[in-house]
């Protein structure tokens, strides 16, 4: 598989991560803040190369995004003048 040197080190990184988790049970704070960072990272990569591929997930992805988007403001609406009155009590 063709991958560019960003994504090799951070997937060597994802790799030695877990190896070191399992050996031991005890993870310092800044481990966890690296593995968190790691992840994100990797997951907006992934959202990145959807994109430039033109993947049909990525159109999925975006398609419901925007529906969840759309709906929570219909919610938003709907149950306004309600929701208004209670957080004032």
């Amino acid at each position: 598989m063709d991958t560019d040197i960003l994504t090799d080190m951070i997937l060597s990184d994802q790799e030695i991560l877990d190896d070191l988790t399992e050996v031991e049970k005890r993870t310092t704070k800044s481990k966890d803040l690296r593995k968190t960072k790691i992840v994100r990272a990797a997951g907006q990569m992934a959202t990145y190369e959807g994109r430039r591929k033109n993947d049909i997930l990525y159109h999925k992805m975006i398609r419901y995004r925007d529906l969840y988007y759309k709906y929570r403001e219909m919610l938003k609406e709907k149950y306004r003048s309600k929701n208004i009155n209670q957080a004032r009590r």
